[in-house]
């Protein structure tokens, strides 16, 4: 799935942008094709960054920076900064180390690390490799109820502290790139085991190939009274990925949930949908603070992530770039890549004039 790895100076990647040529070098084209890309015309792809460069900022000066923390706390738990990783399937197809590596790396640098339903590695090998990590499971709702229940128990007994339902894949979105190239994530994944019992035995490739497990087995009735249900399976915090207006976000928290995740999976789905920076605002006011949000899609840069803080997020998910990292150097790689981010958001909450990411407020984002 990857080529020979030339050596790569970590120390000479800069910026989390500079991983995604490296990362090309290495990965065969069909895979970097799949992670790199979106749907359709790829319009909402295009938009996930600019329009988090479109915001402008607003500094405070001649405040007393001179001691600047930029960590938060994340569904009850300590976050090093505000930052955690999105759900991503297959890290296997990045590095061989897969979710081990990545989980590793999270757990080094004090953020969350969600692990997917169709991740590489089972989620109690992960959570072995990484025992003192904050890590959440991302659930791919299943059309069989009790294979769902399993990996939310699974999860709970591992220690994963936190649920993150997706709910905007009841299909996948039309995707050019996998169409063209004939990619259907066909490799083993670590969290299917025979229907007979909730072991986690690695499916083989050629028989559960991942897009012929999303299309057949995939819920597509699920609705808000499910969530419920889901809930019951254990007293972990539940969080739902995948929303995108204030109308979803206050059935969210009508039904309870902890939190929300301001996404729309990555400009993977729907094509011409919202940006999720420009989505956040209009989520924050209608949650009034009655549960936790956080958001993803386009997330690059330090200045990204206090744009979100200050426009209301608890924080961001951060998705390609963590895996362009993976692929170039490993848990090394990943490492590099969470240093930058926290580097570049200390820096930009002491030019904003603030202490905290709690300090940040809608006053320091020009209208």
């Amino acid at each position: 799935m990857t080529t020979v790895r030339p050596s790569v100076d970590l120390a000479t990647v800069v910026s989390l942008a500079d991983f995604e040529p490296l990362a090309r070098r290495v990965m065969e084209p069909g895979v970097f094709d799949y992670v790199a890309g979106g749907a359709w015309d790829e319009r909402s792809l295009g938009e996930a960054e600019s329009a988090w460069r479109r915001r402008r900022l607003r500094p405070r000066v001649l405040v007393d920076v001179s001691h600047v923390d930029p960590s938060t706390s994340m569904a009850g738990r300590p976050a090093s900064l505000p930052v955690g990783i999105a759900p991503m399937a297959a890290h296997g197809l990045a590095h061989p180390d897969a979710e081990i590596a990545t989980a590793c790396a999270a757990a080094a640098a004090g953020i969350p690390f969600t692990l997917s339903t169709m991740s590489s590695v089972s989620i109690e090998d992960v959570a072995a490799a990484a025992p003192d990590g904050v890590r959440w499971f991302q659930l791919y709702a299943q059309a069989d109820p009790r294979r769902s229940r399993r990996f939310v128990e699974r999860a709970a007994a591992a220690g994963y502290s936190a649920i993150v339902v997706t709910v905007d894949l009841p299909v996948l979105g039309y995707r050019e790139r996998d169409l063209r190239s004939g990619f259907s994530l066909a490799v083993p994944h670590g969290n299917f085991a025979d229907d007979a019992g909730p072991d986690h035995a690695s499916h083989t490739a050629d028989r559960d190939g991942g897009y012929a497990i999303i299309e057949s087995d995939l819920d597509q009735g699920l609705t808000w009274t499910d969530i419920a249900r889901i809930r019951s399976w254990s007293s972990v915090p539940l969080f739902l990925k995948g929303i995108l207006t204030a109308e979803d976000a206050r059935l969210a928290v009508e039904h309870g949930v902890e939190g929300i995740v301001v996404s729309n999976h990555g400009a993977r789905q729907l094509d011409r949908a919202v940006a999720t920076a420009d989505a956040l605002e209009e989520i924050v006011a209608t949650v009034d603070g009655r549960t936790e949000v956080w958001v993803d899609g386009g997330i690059r840069r330090g200045l990204d992530v206090v744009t979100a803080v200050a426009l209301g997020a608890r924080g961001v998910l951060v998705g390609r770039p963590i895996l362009w990292a993976l692929a170039t150097g490993g848990q090394a790689g990943v490492e590099r890549a969470l240093a930058i981010l926290r580097t570049e958001t200390v820096i930009a909450l002491t030019l904003l004039g603030a202490r905290t990411p709690w300090e940040l407020n809608r006053a320091h984002v020009a209208d």
